[in-house]
């Protein structure tokens, strides 16, 4: 049985190695990109919408909640990067109920790159609000002695964000294949509807744990101005 996609090799040749997660990565973001600009030429401001914009305003609307609520800050400057990452760690969970495709975010690799870009963003943005020399700053407080702590716990953080989605990830493919062997005929079904429900949840985490973590970093210089 086969629990993560990088175990699965299309194509080889030399170092390059065509893996399950760089193909069904791709799959993702080309869905990702063909449904949305199929859906963006059709916008319509009036009270008859399609379907498919319906379910694009929804989506815009409950992340833009969500960074308000959290963030108590204006949706928009955070709304592309968070709406990107929930995207597509929701589309490539659902999709796992197509029979022959392998969730990328049950990849160490992949769940390490999405982390990656939550850590650069944390300092972006603190920079972006306050300024290369008033964000670093806080690496001093309270005292100079703290910063090789200050620094670890930002490595420690986005290890820790890594390793919980490819963890909760891992743990559903291998419970489902555990009971599918078991009772082939029932488990199936139900397995397949659970895994809809925890990968949609944990899109979710992974986006707010984002948002926290940005509105964290941009908190800091907040303080030490009040």
């Amino acid at each position: 049985m086969k629990l993560t996609p990088d175990q699965i090799s299309y194509w080889h040749w030399g170092s390059i190695d065509i893996n399950a997660t760089l193909v069904f990565t791709w799959l993702v973001m080309a869905t990702i990109a063909v449904v949305a600009s199929s859906i963006s030429r059709k916008l319509s401001s009036s009270t008859d919408l399609s379907d498919g914009q319906n379910l694009l305003e929804a989506i815009v609307e409950m992340v833009s909640q969500q960074i308000r609520e959290v963030a108590q800050q204006p949706a928009e400057p955070f709304l592309p990067f968070v709406g990107t990452l929930f995207l597509f760690i929701a589309v490539s969970n659902v999709l796992a109920i197509v029979p022959g495709y392998y969730p990328p975010t049950a990849s160490l690799y992949t769940t390490s790159a999405l982390a990656t870009c939550v850590f650069f963003a944390v300092p972006i943005y603190g920079i972006w609000q306050q300024g290369i020399g008033g964000y670093f700053k806080h690496y001093l407080e309270p005292t100079p002695l703290m910063l090789p702590f200050n620094i670890i716990s930002d490595f420690s953080r986005t290890l820790a964000l890594a390793v919980r989605l490819f963890g909760n990830m891992l743990s559903g493919q291998l419970i489902v294949g555990l009971l599918i062997s078991l009772t082939p005929l029932f488990f199936p079904i139900v397995m397949q509807a659970f895994g809809l429900l925890t990968g949609l949840i944990q899109a979710y985490i992974f986006a707010i744990l984002a948002i926290v973590y940005i509105a964290s970093g941009m908190e800091i210089s907040d303080r030490e101005e009040r």
